[in-house]
């Protein structure tokens, strides 16, 4: 066959190593990275203050300025210290007059709001600085995603892989808050790519380079501590798949894989600035079952305890700076209490070890799922190389690894965003279906690009709302209350959409609003009350007859959380918060109403006349106005 045969490929069509792929690979590659950027800096722009940003925002500030890590331990430091990195340039006001370096005080949400407080309507557009300083994060989990399935399967899989990144609604609505959850899945990815190439080529740079990016990605979120083991496993999994037997080249990998973990502990140490590294496992006090060895959560002291303060391991120093340490220990106490879940309509205390997996199958677009069960398909009946093969378990352990850690933990079932950073791994991986585009299969082509088509046209009718994006199976985001609560749909994001409804309608005065946020509308200049409390879903009406609640004429705002009766405070209208949904009272009966209008897919808003509050009072069988 002639050389331009060759480039073209039967019936002209340009082969994949031809001369136009190559210089159009790296312009789609830019073009989507650059709508990604564009995508994620908007919807930044566009939404308000997540409950946990504001205290993420306080803690990284308390990072750079005091120097110390204590505040919002349960997450490592890295991203959050990234992103109040430009907000040194606007110097914030700040006053620590709350900061408590007490583990069980969790002094950042007060931390959080003095912030807010602090630097008034001017905190919006530093927590809009904050976020777009995180987007770099993003764009190099999609690049990264591109690396590697290119290498695995081919320019056409990074193309579907960089697509899915930096299309999927997941990645857009936690790509553009400062919250750690996508951005250490960038990371984490970034990580497994440096490990896998060091895997097929075994270097002391490379070495370095994977230990570095590990290093950054455990900076980042603590659900990335599965990839020590995970590593270690693959790395004798591969060697032994390959019968390499030689001493001496297990004696020099040794040497790498202790490179590659010192690199990631040393970089763990400086992100925390080395603060109380090697300090003895014994001096430290736990409030974690599997630290202090105390059976329940009741029986553990205040002050703490530790299972290792007697005997030699006491006396052993730790590695890891004191607070990432103790992170982990808070982040482990959180799960071994139960909390009250929600999912389906149905509340219980404590989790469901399907919960994720459950909110994975809501929350990912349809078009995803088809193409991740081609892969299966493709996987299961077709035929692949031994070495790819091997590959594919470097992709898919991580994943499954991490599945597994969150799903185990059932004290509580609330955040599906635990498990972002499993996902790159599964997107590279799902992209081997463009395979079966470049190899002329006419049967798979309508399939497959259905499914493409379909996932991104899915995605993008609900952005800029992409954070409360449910597929078509349950109805959409319109009806993903139904489904899941929190920070699945509704996380105080859709503030500033619900300040333009009430400036386009001055009518709506006075407003009741009930939000659970940590963040107070009166600094958006909404001046507004609590709605009154109805009676609770199976309580009796008599208990509430007396208190002045039930259905009243005017205006009203709802999120989600609190039409489905959430525990959650409210902000209450006069800078506090207090507890709205009790045993008897609660919001439901708003659901009795039909909204007038909706901001976003989380605040529901109602206009009711006096006819219509008589007519729920009565159903309700309270006193008529």
């Amino acid at each position: 066959m002639s050389e331009s045969a060759s480039k073209t490929g039967r019936k002209g069509v340009p082969a994949e190593g031809g001369r136009p792929c190559r210089r159009s690979v790296p312009l789609t590659v830019a073009a989507l990275l650059l709508v990604h950027a564009l995508l994620l800096g908007w919807s930044a722009y566009r939404h308000s203050p997540v409950d946990n940003e504001v205290a993420h925002l306080a803690s990284g500030l308390s990072h750079l300025q005091l120097g110390r890590f204590d505040l919002y331990r349960v997450n490592p430091p890295l991203v959050r210290t990234v992103a109040t990195l430009p907000l040194l340039l606007a110097s914030p006001r700040m006053t620590w007059r709350t900061y408590d370096a007490d583990p069980l005080t969790r002094s950042e949400v007060s931390a959080g709001i003095d912030f807010l407080y602090c630097n008034a309507s001017r905190s919006l557009w530093l927590v809009t600085l904050a976020r777009w300083a995180c987007i770099p994060f993003s764009l190099l989990g999609g690049y990264v995603a591109f690396l590697w399935a290119s290498r695995m399967y081919g320019r056409g899989a990074g193309l579907l892989a960089l697509a899915m990144w930096c299309l999927s609604p997941y990645v857009l609505g936690h790509s553009s808050l400062i919250t750690p959850d996508a951005h250490a899945a960038s990371l984490g990815l970034t990580s497994g790519y440096c490990f896998w190439r060091w895997l097929k080529q075994p270097g002391w740079g490379r070495a370095g380079l994977a230990g570095l990016t590990l290093g950054m990605a455990e900076s980042a979120k603590f659900t990335l501590l599965v990839l020590y083991p995970v590593w270690l496993s693959l790395w004798v999994l591969y060697r032994v798949s390959e019968g390499r037997s030689a001493l001496w080249r297990w004696a020099r990998e040794t040497g790498m894989m202790v490179l590659l973990i010192a690199t990631s502990l040393s970089l763990i140490n400086v992100t925390y600035g080395c603060e109380g590294t090697f300090q003895p496992l014994g001096v430290f006090r736990f409030q974690s079952l599997l630290l202090t060895g105390i059976d329940t959560p009741q029986r553990v002291p205040d002050g703490g305890s530790n299972r290792f303060e007697e005997g030699c391991w006491g006396h052993l120093p730790v590695p890891v700076p004191k607070n990432f340490l103790q992170g982990i220990d808070a982040q482990k106490s959180d799960f071994d209490g139960k909390k009250w879940s929600y999912l389906r309509g149905q509340w219980q205390m404590g989790g469901w070890w399907y919960y994720y997996l459950y909110a994975l199958g809501v929350k990912l677009p349809l078009g995803t799922w088809v193409l991740f069960l081609l892969a299966v398909a493709t996987s299961i009946f077709g035929t692949s190389r031994f070495d790819r093969c091997r590959d594919e378990i470097v992709l898919l352990l991580p994943p499954l690894a991490m599945v597994a850690l969150v799903s185990s933990q059932t004290g509580f079932s609330v955040h599906s965003r635990y498990l972002l950073p499993a996902l790159p791994f599964l997107f590279v991986w799902t992209s081997k279906v463009a395979r079966t585009l470049t190899r002329h299969r006419w049967i798979t082509w309508p399939v497959v690009g259905g499914a493409i088509c379909w996932s991104v046209v899915s995605s993008l009718l609900v952005y800029p709302h992409s954070f409360a994006y449910f597929n078509e199976l349950v109805g959409g985001p319109s009806h993903g209350h139904k489904h899941l609560l929190g920070s699945n749909i509704a996380w105080g994001q859709d503030l500033l959409f619900l300040e333009s409804q009430l400036s386009e309608h001055p009518e709506a005065r006075p407003v009741g609003i009930a939000l659970s946020t940590a963040v107070d509308p009166r600094l958006m200049g909404i001046e507004f009350s609590l709605p009154p409390v109805g009676p609770r879903s199976g309580a009796a009406s008599h208990r509430v007859r007396d208190t002045g609640a039930g259905p009243r004429p005017g205006w009203y705002a709802v999120d989600v959380n609190h039409l489905q009766e959430t525990p959650l405070s409210a902000v209450d209208g006069s800078g506090g918060w207090r507890s709205v949904i009790t045993s008897t009272c609660s919001y439901r009966y708003f659901l009795r109403f039909e909204p007038v209008a909706k901001a976003g897919y989380s605040i529901y808003i109602y206009h009711i006349s006096l006819d219509e509050a008589n007519r729920v009072r009565r159903e309700l069988r309270l006193p008529e106005l």
